[in-house]
């Protein structure tokens, strides 16, 4: 049971084990409630941007999640299949103590944080237990949740971390408005480990095509030889079903890289996407973060890298408040900072990443052209981009955010 004055966070992905490690090792009572086991979540998410993989060392989990991802410095943009830009992470350098991408998959670094977080003795957490519904008062929050085996408690504690993802219920039952849109198409991860090096591709590639647009990424998996995902558009009318989806897979990598031979198709999914963000983070005692708080495109690997940022800076201000360091003038400067930098920033950088992918104007396509080539061949723009896709730059603007 969650102690009355502790704090409970709803969601055991990465954002929601990352506010509960660092509560919890300040010694805050934390309980915290995902609705699966946490141990055994396909692959989603898989970059971790430099600005992350600082926040990270800092926690101690960089170390243990490097020998499970790949280091890739360099990332490769495409037109059609002509490479019009490769940028090399290593600019960085002094910028960063990590100049490079780590692909890392989610699930991953979700088992390593649960494995660190499961040894703090203020630290409860509660697998296969779902958040129900969620109250409030002036001076505490109260939750339902139903366990693996049917059963039902209720339990109030002095804050609710909404950390449960795009179908977060904390947000639904706090009443928070979901803005934005969704795309008409589905977006599909299709994995091989035929090996695209051989074709000259980087570990990273984003590949722009005004018929079908495409991103090509390399993650370890289960071990070597890794598997290479590609991200394709899906339009409604093409087979998803459980009998064709095999079919679908291999006419996408076909069009994208034709070969002799059939690829072998070793994971797949397809999903809606969205561009939504909370009409606010805070509503009195019930917080949001992560994807409760924000969606969008995965082009440009934003997510996962913003919502770990959301969950430190959370962390830190929710401790202020708990030790009385500050009032909870606190908690509205996270909102203010955060929800900043998924509108300005995060939605801003995934809407414009989709629509130069997808481009079909001939004429805005060719000034997309010019200006990767000219930033690629420019030290000084090369910087500036990386600062901007690494996500370092919006954290320091965040920090300007008062």
């Amino acid at each position: 049971m969650a102690k009355e004055d502790g704090i409970i966070i709803a969601g055991g992905g990465p954002v929601g084990l990352i506010v509960g490690l660092i509560l919890g090792r300040a010694g805050v009572e934390v309980t915290l409630f995902d609705k699966g086991d946490i141990l055994h979540q396909q692959p989603r998410a898989a970059t971790i941007h430099p600005a992350s993989l600082d926040i990270l060392d800092d926690l101690g989990v960089y170390e243990r999640i490097e020998p499970l991802g790949l280091v890739c410095p360099i990332v490769n943009y495409y037109d059609q299949q002509e490479l019009l830009a490769s940028f090399d992470h290593a600019v960085l350098a002094g910028e960063t103590r990590h100049p490079w991408v780590l692909q890392c998959e989610q699930d991953k670094l979700s088992r390593v944080l649960f494995a660190m977080a499961s040894g703090l003795p203020t630290l409860k957490i509660e697998t296969e237990t779902e958040v129900l519904d969620c109250s409030q008062s002036a001076d505490a929050v109260e939750v339902e949740v139903k366990h693996a085996d049917g059963s039902r408690d209720r339990l109030k504690g002095r804050y609710l971390i909404g950390a449960d993802g795009a179908r977060s219920t904390v947000r639904s039952k706090a009443d928070i408005a979901f803005e934005g849109f969704t795309y008409g198409e589905r977006f599909m991860i299709i994995g091989t480990p035929y090996d695209f090096s051989q074709a000259g591709y980087a570990y990273r590639n984003y590949i722009s095509d005004p018929v079908e647009w495409y991103n090509l990424f390399k993650i370890s998996w289960q071990g070597p030889p890794g598997v290479y995902r590609l991200v394709v558009p899906v339009s409604l009318d093409e087979a998803l079903a459980e009998d064709r989806i095999l079919e679908t897979c291999q006419r996408k990598f076909q069009r994208f890289h034709p070969r002799s031979e059939p690829y072998d198709i070793v994971l797949y999914d397809s999903y809606v996407v969205h561009q939504r963000v909370a009409a606010t983070f805070r509503k009195g005692r019930i917080i949001l973060t992560g994807d409760a708080a924000h969606l969008n495109s995965p082009i440009g690997a934003m997510g996962m890298n913003s919502g770990i940022h959301d969950a430190v800076n959370l962390a830190a201000n929710l401790l202020r408040v708990l030790r009385g360091a500050e009032n909870e003038g606190a908690l509205d400067r996270y909102v203010r900072q955060r929800r900043h930098v998924a509108v300005e920033h995060v939605q801003a950088a995934t809407i414009a990443n989709k629509k130069n992918m997808e481009q079909r104007d001939r004429a805005t396509r060719r000034e997309y052209r010019k200006e990767m080539q000219r930033a690629a061949n420019d030290p000084v723009l090369a910087k500036k981009f990386l600062l901007r896709t690494s996500l370092i730059e919006c954290l320091r603007d965040a920090e300007k955010i008062a």
